[in-house]
């Protein structure tokens, strides 16, 4: 069979494009929020409901979709979630109530749960140390490409032809993602397109022997997983307010309709792109230009996210729709930079055969974290409106960075000297 130069590189584009079905699932409902609300008559206090039955679902379900990941390896572990995940979808269209829509979201959250566990194992199996924070950049940017995409695709399905097709179609998408992932991914060991020297690349510096089975115990007696887990708690609700709620607001206070929402709804998850793909290549720049060890790299290219999190306070200064707009995305942009080097923290701490058991209790902690908030929103966006709350998102990244750099920072850290890269289609 003719080996592949660069392999690792469309593995992980398979895994941005699971990514990108994920996140259009996931975002469908936000995005339908106001014709949902009209049409099965709830309130912003049982959309909240709704919202946090798959936050909590996803929350409890990630250290253990993680821990299967880890026990069953990717290729059966993510086809088997992703296969559920289209079929919890492509429910949603049974819906004829909240209780109803929040069973299904509950679904979702449960299955929805091993994406994100599955790009960092994946990550830390196809690719060196060194290159990580690049591959979690570009495999997170299928969460800001699925949601920018979205808006536009789900509500020209929903006007075209009614809001129950917008879920089967979106739905369809993560069941063909299954079998795609199936018939296509192999761990390094096993391809038979890589290359000799590719494997011996992705291998360099990596700990050779037999692995032991992945070990929950083992990852929570870690006092720096601990970190990680309070950051990701206080950054979580930023993307879960991005994701479930801007289409209701700007809908419900800033006058939008459907329509017009739909034109510029996709600017925040682009902006949110772009902070995934320079967060990868930050890491790489303040090793080589400041001599920082890789983990206090990451560890800045936190708190650049964390300052440019000022987007979201500055909202209730503007009247202007599209500069609300624009905000958010500043927001967006500094969330995804901030979340691509907390993931790519995970491969720096643990090992290859923990790091999913890792990522899912980390994104156990963030949504948690995200569905605290999102029931404070549903109690308190009518009364006090929903700026002030905005506000709260930038001071809890600026925590996040703090607790990062005090539990995970390296004082007097030095990049070691960088190792020679073979012409296989590497991004030193």
């Amino acid at each position: 069979m003719k080996k592949i130069r660069g392999l690792r590189w469309q593995i992980l584009a398979l895994m941005m494009l699971g990514t990108v079905v994920n996140y259009i699932d996931r975002n469908t409902l936000g995005i339908l929020a106001p014709t949902l609300k009209e049409q099965l008559h709830f309130t912003t206090e049982q959309y909240s409901f709704i919202v946090s039955a798959f936050q909590l679902c996803y929350s409890l379900m990630q250290p253990v979709a993680g821990y299967i990941t880890d026990l069953i390896g990717l290729k059966f572990g993510y086809a088997m979630f992703a296969f559920v995940w289209g079929t919890a979808a492509a429910l949603h269209a049974l819906a004829g109530g909240w209780q109803s829509m929040a069973f299904f979201r509950g679904l979702l959250g449960i299955s929805e749960a091993a994406a994100m566990p599955s790009g960092v194992k994946t990550s830390t199996l196809w690719f060196p140390a060194r290159e990580r924070s690049i591959a979690t950049g570009w495999f997170n940017t299928g969460s800001s490409i699925g949601a920018m995409v979205a808006p536009p695709f789900v509500i020209w399905l929903s006007l075209t032809y009614g809001w129950q097709e917008a879920f089967l179609v979106t739905g369809a998408l993560g069941i063909g993602m299954s079998v795609l992932w199936f018939m296509l991914y192999r761990n390094p060991e096993n391809h038979p397109r890589l290359t000799r020297e590719e494997h011996a690349y992705i291998l360099d510096g990596q700990e050779h022997a037999e692995l032991p089975k992945p070990s929950m115990k083992r990852v929570l007696v870690k006092g720096k997983f601990w970190g990680i887990a309070a950051a990701r708690f206080l950054t979580e609700p930023a993307w879960q307010t991005f994701s479930f709620w801007i289409p209701l607001y700007m809908v419900s206070t800033r006058g939008m309709d459907i329509k017009q929402f739909a034109l510029f709804a996709w600017l925040p998850f682009l902006a949110g792109d772009i902070g995934c793909v320079l967060s990868g290549y930050l890491s790489p720049f303040f090793v080589k230009r400041f001599n920082m060890s890789l983990v206090n790299s990451r560890i800045a290219g936190v708190g650049i996210g964390a300052v440019c999190m000022v987007g979201p306070a500055l909202i209730s200064f503007t009247v202007s729709p599209i500069a609300a707009i624009f905000l958010f995305s500043l927001g967006a942009f500094a969330h995804q930079m901030l979340s691509s080097l907390l993931y790519a923290l995970v491969t720096d701490t643990f090992e290859k055969q923990d790091v999913a058991t890792a990522t899912g209790f980390g994104g156990m902690a963030g949504y948690m974290g995200g569905m605290i908030f999102s029931l404070i929103i549903g109690q308190l966006a009518t009364t006090i409106g929903y700026e002030p709350l905005f506000a709260c998102l930038t001071v809890f990244d600026l925590a996040a960075f703090a607790i990062i750099a005090l539990v995970l920072g390296q004082r007097g850290g030095k990049a070691p000297a960088p190792a020679a890269n073979p012409a296989t289609g590497t991004a030193d």
